[in-house]
């Protein structure tokens, strides 16, 4: 099944995308919208335009389970994602994805505008990743 993951923020919104056997999760783009609106008429967009099936939306809950303002607003931004495309949307844990998107970026030496333009899309590849073998745990 191809899966696109959404890692939401207020500027930037990081997509990525898995091949049909779910092997390979890659970054897909990076959505630069303030407006909450319109960044979900661009993601469902590229969901449309990737051939997605199911879209997965960080859940940005806290270390203690809580859901805060910005969870809710994840939740929010899934309703409309699934909405306005027509496609199942899950909402699946994201905590630490942002930090390790630092971390692997760290590795590869990567900084300053250029770090900036894809730390979001590497952290929806591994919301995705971590998704992926969710599903394959579950599934097993």
């Amino acid at each position: 099944m191809v899966i696109m993951s959404v890692d939401y923020g207020e500027s930037r919104t990081g997509l990525a995308v898995c091949d049909a056997g779910e092997i390979l999760a890659s970054p897909l783009a990076v959505i630069e919208e303030k407006n909450f609106n319109r960044c979900a008429e661009k993601a469902a967009e590229y969901a449309k335009v990737a051939g997605a099936e199911l879209i997965v939306i960080g859940y940005p809950k806290s270390m203690s389970n809580a859901v805060g303002e910005r969870a809710e607003k994840c939740e929010r931004l899934s309703a409309l994602i699934e909405k306005l495309s027509g496609l199942p949307a899950e909402l699946f844990d994201e905590r630490h994805t942002t930090a390790l998107a630092h971390n692997y970026l760290n590795t590869v030496n990567v900084r300053g505008k250029k770090r900036k333009a894809v730390v979001d899309a590497v952290a929806a590849v591994i919301i995705l990743e971590n998704y992926i073998a969710f599903r394959k745990n579950r599934f097993d």
